[in-house]
C-alpha cells in the first residue's frame, strides 16, 4: 500500500471531521473518495497532503513527501501568466524534471496550442487541466485531487476524466467527487465517507455484489405520482425514487415483486411502458450506505 492511515481523527472543537479512518490505497491505483458534502473528503486529502495536522491517529506514506502533488477543487493562477509559464514554474519547484516534460504534460492535458495564452483567458475546464499539468510535470508518485471534475460542463468533465484514467499505473491517484458516475467510470477502488467515517473501501465489484437491495425499474407514460404513493404503502417495497422516465423501486425480494407489482400498478392506474429488474449501480449502494 502506498497510503495507509490508522484511526485517523480530526476534530474541530466538539465536531469530528474525521472519526477513526483506516484508509488503504494500493500503489498505481485510481482511488475514488465519495461522500455527501461535509463527509470529510477535503479534510482527509488535506491531511494526506501535509496541509493539515490530524488530531490523532497515524499516516504511513510509502513515498517521499516531495513526490506528492495536490490540486484543490478550484485551482487559481496569476492571470497574467501563460499556461506554459504556470507549468514551467511548477517544474522548477519539483525535485527533478526531465527535459521536455513541460511540453509533454501540456500536450497530454490538451493545452499545447493554448500554452502561449494567458491563464486569465482560460475556461474553467482549461484551468482544471492546467492544474493537472502543473501537478504532473514533476512526475509525482501520488496525486491528491479534490473534486477535479465536479464543477465542469460535460465536455470539460470528459477531458479531465480521460486525463486521470491515463495516469493509472504511472502514479497513484486519490480524487474526491460527489459525481458517482465519474467515480464508477475511472476508479478501480472506492472509499465511501459519511460524517467523517469510512463506511466502505474496496473494488467496485466488492461494493456492488450482494450489497444493493434488489430493485425494479418502471418506465411509465403517466400516473407516476399515483403509482409512487401506492408502492410506498406496500410492505414488500423498501424504497421508491425517481429514475429515468419512471421510478426505481427497491424491493425485499424479486419473487415478491413478480407476485405483486402488476396488481399494484393496475390499481394505481399508471400507464406502464416497461417493468424489469435493475442491475445494482454505485448510486444504489451509495444511497443505502449514506441515507
Amino acid at each position: 500500500m502506498i497510503v495507509e492511515t490508522s484511526a485517523l481523527t480530526k476534530r474541530y472543537g466538539a465536531h469530528a471531521a474525521l472519526d477513526g479512518v483506516d484508509l488503504a490505497v494500493p500503489a498505481g491505483s485510481v482511488y475514488g473518495l465519495v461522500g455527501p458534502n461535509g463527509a470529510g473528503k477535503t479534510t482527509l486529502l488535506g491531511i494526506l497532503a501535509g496541509l493539515r495536522r490530524p488530531t490523532s491517529g497515524s499516516i504511513r506514506l510509502e513515498v517521499e513527501r516531495d513526490r506528492v502533488a495536490t490540486l484543490p477543487d478550484t485551482p487559481q493562477f496569476d492571470p497574467w501568466l501563460t499556461g506554459r509559464e504556470v507549468v514551467s514554474l511548477a517544474a522548477r519547484l519539483a525535485p527533478s524534471t526531465p527535459t521536455g516534460k513541460v511540453d509533454e504534460v501540456l500536450a497530454e492535458a490538451g493545452l499545447a496550442e493554448a500554452s502561449a495564452r494567458r491563464a486569465g483567458g482560460y475556461s474553467r475546464g482549461m484551468l482544471q487541466r492546467l492544474g493537472l499539468a502543473a501537478t504532473m510535470v514533476g512526475e509525482p508518485s501520488l496525486l491528491l485531487l479534490d473534486e477535479p471534475a465536479s464543477a465542469l460542463d460535460p465536455a470539460g468533465r470528459r477531458e479531465v476524466l480521460d486525463l486521470i484514467a491515463r495516469l493509472r499505473g504511472r502514479a497513484t491517484v486519490i480524487f474526491s467527487s460527489h459525481i458517482l458516475a465519474d467515480v464508477q467510470e475511472v476508479c478501480d477502488r472506492i472509499g465511501i465517507l459519511r460524517d467523517g467515517r469510512l463506511l466502505f473501501q474496496g473494488s467496485l465489484d466488492q461494493l456492488l455484489v450482494g450489497r444493493a437491495t434488489p430493485s425494479v425499474e418502471l418506465r411509465l407514460r403517466s400516473g407516476g405520482d399515483q403509482a409512487e404513493a401506492l408502492l410506498r404503502r406496500q410492505d414488500w417495497v423498501t424504497s421508491v425514487r425517481p429514475g429515468g422516465a419512471g421510478l426505481i423501486v427497491g424491493v425485499r425480494t424479486m419473487d415478491e415483486a413478480e407476485t405483486h407489482m402488476a396488481g399494484v400498478l393496475a390499481q394505481s392506474g399508471a400507464k406502464v411502458i416497461s417493468v424489469g429488474p435493475r442491475e445494482a449501480e454505485l448510486e444504489d449502494v451509495f444511497l443505502e450506505l449514506t441515507s
